[in-house]
């Protein structure tokens, strides 16, 4: 689409694919940092967590969400799973046409750029702390840092309550936190897409020194530059339909959503993601295995 002045605008949507919720923090963000942008947003709810998975599944599953999303005529895919973007993305950029990005890389980059005494703390499930994916990401931009990594499995159930800054919220953070206060990290990335909701908590215990990375903010900064670098930018004028699918819709979602996201939630569709599978999969599969010899 053009204006007067003959700029070129793209107004499909950008695609954003979690294993469940969490994600909608890094929508939160998106839509905050591009508000003519709009977006369509997968939970796969029905498969969730994929940090217990193999890895051949995460693969598996990360490009059958991103067929989805292609399937919603996406202009750019954001992985906003942590467990994705450490086992899948790679994998995803060498076979998709459209431009992507995951949350590692921008949150790792941000903690590079904000720490002054090396020291970098990372929080985040267990999966994602098992994966290392955020301390490779760090070392490669400097092998001098030391990453104290915790994991925090606590947390996701916790945000999920609405217990924010609950008195029994305060205390198992203090005592997760701990081993990263006796380091003396002074930059801490909140390694889950749930954590940025906990960040007046973390905060707190934390101390004003250390800086607190949210990886969505750093993501929703990065779409922005990939969109402007490419002409993929949205018209400014445009009102954007946000739409939100979940291939099985859990216990509150709607009241989780709203509070991950700090506004009403109202296009929410559960779609039958195997029936989707089955008929768009003997062509995404046939040419999946095709891509894959390629790389492999």
């Amino acid at each position: 689409m053009q204006n007067g002045n003959s700029t070129k605008y793209d107004n499909r949507p950008i695609g954003v694919f979690d294993s469940g919720v969490g994600g909608l923090t890094v929508v939160k963000q998106l839509m905050k940092r591009l508000p003519s942008e709009q977006i369509v947003y997968f939970g796969d709810t029905a498969r969730i967590p994929y940090g217990t998975k193999s890895e051949e599944i995460v693969r598996r599953f990360s490009l059958e969400d991103s067929y989805f999303l292609l399937d919603k005529s996406v202009k750019m895919i954001v992985v906003a799973c942590n467990t994705a973007s450490a086992i899948a993305l790679q994998m995803l950029k060498q076979i998709l046409a459209i431009p992507l990005t995951g949350v590692i890389q921008p949150g790792a980059a941000a903690a590079y750029r904000n720490s002054r005494n090396k020291k970098i703390g990372v929080i985040g499930t267990a999966a994602t702390i098992r994966s290392n994916s955020y301390s490779r990401e760090i070392r490669l931009l400097d092998q001098e840092i030391r990453v104290v990594p915790q994991p925090c499995p606590l947390f996701v159930p916790m945000v999920e309550e609405g217990w924010l800054e609950d008195e029994a919220t305060y205390l198992v953070a203090r005592r997760y936190l701990q081993p990263l206060l006796e380091n003396q990290v002074d930059t801490l990335i909140l390694g889950c897409t749930h954590y940025p909701l906990l960040k007046n908590v973390i905060g707190k215990i934390m101390g004003p020194e250390v800086t607190l990375v949210d990886s969505g903010v750093e993501t929703a900064w990065t779409v922005e530059n990939v969109l402007r670098e490419q002409q993929l930018l949205a018209d400014p004028e445009q009102v954007p339909e946000h739409r939100f699918y979940l291939s099985d819709m859990p216990y509150k979602f709607q009241e989780i959503a709203e509070r991950f996201l700090e506004r009403s939630v109202p296009h929410v569709q559960t779609v039958n993601f195997e029936e989707f599978l089955v008929e768009k999969g003997s062509m995404f599969w046939k040419k999946y295995q095709e891509d894959l010899l390629k790389i492999y």
